[in-house]
């Protein structure tokens, strides 16, 4: 191989500086491990000790006067800065107080090292949350998602009169970033202390740090998308592998797609109760596109602000009929029975007498504010009137938007509509949409006809073209969220902006019902005071809490939310008292009673507030007087 070239002078690399290979050897020598690191810290610590010292030595007026004493001082000075004994004598004592002192200080310094070590693998792991929750009768909230700030905001408000609460939070994320985030959307949690824990859900050793076998309720919270649900499933296998099957511990889960329903009940285990999100919202959907208020009702029957449900005992209650028992609590509406083998009758004929060890189910301001009295409430006969309902005639609904609730939605309304009801879908969409309104049709016909048109609910032209006077209501429907798309409830706005401008420009007034996912956007809505919202994971969330603090409400919002049975109506005022007269709320429920119903509550428009309550009042008390208006309308629990 001939030899390479010579490289021209003027290309020769230049020689690095002094500083800077002084600098590269230094490196190499650290690199080589820790006793190299030790000796340059000793070097350093010497070139700063022993010439200090002998500084102070020869500069001290006392000092001795002999050089070799001087140097014996020197070094004793040496020896009590850097610990390490100082003694002066032969070579031998010298060298064996130097080896004492070092062992010493090797010593202290290991046992320091370690103790520091410990500690800060201990702030590690706390701060990581990977130690053991050690409560009893806690609540354990598995996952994190858009439910989570509305279920702990509630079990706060749950244990507000609770001397000792715990919630145990288990999700895979940063601990701190958990306890940040809870801290700016719940803010004071009271006297219920929130314990944050970082684990997969799936894995049973991280589930153990939260103590699920000695909890009272484990909430098992749904993601925020439906192709995650198998996830819950999972979860949920893992769960009962952590408490084992004879745990009695209440679990409370939900899902989002019916598909994974009927497994996650498998995984959770013959007492659990599963949830399915998409059904329960397609259900509100329906009912509220129906009786406009119907949601304001449910929010305030569903959080922990107001009145909401309660199961309690009945002393003296025994042999009494249920219409008798219906005026006999000044301060709660009873609407149902709990017999004593643990069958839940909701709204049951009024000559049903009270067993001995039946309970009540009652809405009230808490579980120990009803009372009952043994004179029933006054009421004036004169003002009850018992005009019969109008008849159901055919409907029309206007459905805008398309997603994967919507087929639900649609089952829902041809069950709960009267026979001969339109339902006319405009939505954007191909294939899939095609497939899913024929599927929806299908399953809708005979009760309900559905047509559907092509176009962007978004669009102004699009929402013109609808003949708005010929629809009973309007559904408002976001897409599903998905990457890269945006935001549902950003459509949804700017839908309801459309239909508000239609809204004036026509003079015709628009019954509409909303559903969207986030419920910070419900206050950026631009329509009518009192408007119907579906903000579905807050709603599933509400529900998870009431029915975790009260197991018998599972049967019951099943029931309430069911095509058919009993449910929540608003209906007019004028079919059960004379308005235009001053008459109490004793006298209302007692007219309801005489048609078979259970009156909970009264909406008035002149009391609606915008951001407020919009005019609903949930259990008022009997002994209230108020002058009845012909908008007004009862708040009734009756059947379908």
């Amino acid at each position: 191989m001939p030899a390479p070239a010579p490289r021209p002078a003027g290309d020769l690399p230049q020689r690095a500086p002094l500083y800077g290979r002084a600098r590269y050897w230094f490196d190499n020598t650290l690199a080589r491990g820790v006793a190299v690191l030790i000796g340059w810290l000793a070097v350093a610590c010497l070139t700063v000790v022993v010439p200090a010292s002998a500084l102070l030595v020869w500069t001290d007026d006392h000092a001795p006067d002999t050089p070799w004493a001087k140097t014996a001082e020197v070094w004793r000075s040496v020896g009590q800065t850097l610990r390490l004994g100082g003694e002066v004598g032969s070579p031998l004592r010298v060298i064996l107080s130097v080896l004492l002192a070092l062992v010493a200080l090797f010593y202290v310094s290991t046992v320091v090292g370690l103790m520091t070590t410990a500690i800060t693998d201990e702030l590690v792991a706390l701060r990581r949350g990977h130690s053991t929750v050690l409560e009893h009768g806690h609540t354990v909230v598995l996952g994190w998602s858009a439910q989570t700030f509305t279920v702990v905001v509630e079990l706060v408000a749950a244990n507000a009169n609770q001397r000792r609460a715990a919630v145990a939070m288990l999700a895979d994320r940063d601990v701190t970033d958990m306890e940040e985030e809870l801290r700016t959307e719940v803010g004071d949690t009271g006297r219920t202390r929130i314990v944050c824990r970082n684990g997969r859900l799936t894995d049973p050793v991280a589930l153990a740090r939260v103590s699920p076998a000695t909890a009272d309720v484990v909430l098992v919270m749904p993601r925020d998308e439906s192709d995650e649900d198998a996830e819950i499933v999972k979860n949920l296998l893992a769960l009962r592998a952590t408490v084992g099957d004879g745990s009695r511990v209440r679990v409370v889960a939900a899902v989002r797609d019916a598909r994974y329903r009927l497994a996650a009940e498998l995984a959770a285990g013959p007492d659990a109760v599963v949830l399915e999100a998409d059904d329960i919202t397609a259900r509100l959907v329906a009912q509220c596109a129906r009786q406009p208020g119907l949601s304001l009702v449910y929010q305030e029957l569903l959080d922990f602000t107001g009145d909401e449900f309660y199961v309690v005992d009945a002393p003296g209650q025994a042999g009494r009929a249920f219409a008798e028992v219906l005026r006999a609590c000044p301060q709660s509406s009873v609407v149902g029975v709990v017999h004593a083998d643990g069958a839940l009758r909701l709204n049951p004929p009024g000559d049903l007498l009270i067993g001995p060890r039946d309970r009540l189910v009652v809405i009230a301001q808490d579980d120990d504010t009803t009372v009952p009295t043994a004179e029933p409430a006054a009421f004036d006969d004169s003002l009850i009137v018992l005009r019969p309902p109008a008849a159901a005639h055919p409907e029309r609904v206007l459905l805008l938007g398309w997603n994967r609730r919507a087929r639900h939605i649609v089952r829902q309304l041809a069950g709960r509509l009267p026979v001969g009801s339109a339902l006319h879908v405009v939505a954007e969409g191909g294939e899939c949409l095609t497939a899913e309104l024929q599927a929806a049709t299908t399953e809708a016909a005979p009760r309900l006809a559905v047509t559907f048109t092509p176009g962007d609910p978004t669009l102004p032209e699009t929402v013109n073209d609808v003949d708005l006077a010929d629809h009973d209501g309007v559904i408002v429907l976001g897409p599903d969220r998905g990457p890269g798309l945006e935001a549902p409830d950003d459509r949804t706005l700017v839908t309801l902006l459309l239909l508000r401008e239609r809204e004036r420009t026509s003079g015709i007034p628009v019954r509409v019902v909303t559903e969207m996912t986030d419920d910070r956007n419900r206050v950026l809505a631009p329509v009518a005071v009192g408007a119907d919202f579906i903000v579905s994971g807050k709603l599933v969330g509400l529900l998870m809490v009431q029915i975790s603090q009260n197991w018998h409400l599972a049967r019951l919002f099943e029931e309430l939310l069911a095509p058919d049975g009993h449910a929540i109506h608003l209906k007019p005022a004028s079919d059960y008292i004379r308005t235009g007269q001053g008459a109490s709320f004793a006298t209302v429920v007692e007219s309801a009673a005489r048609r078979g119903e259970c009156a909970i509550g009264y909406r008035s428009r002149d009391l609606a507030h915008p951001g407020l309550d919009h005019g609903v009042r949930i259990n008022p008390a009997k002994a209230e007087v108020r002058r009845w208006n012909a908008d007004d309308a009862v708040i009734v629990v009756a059947d379908h």
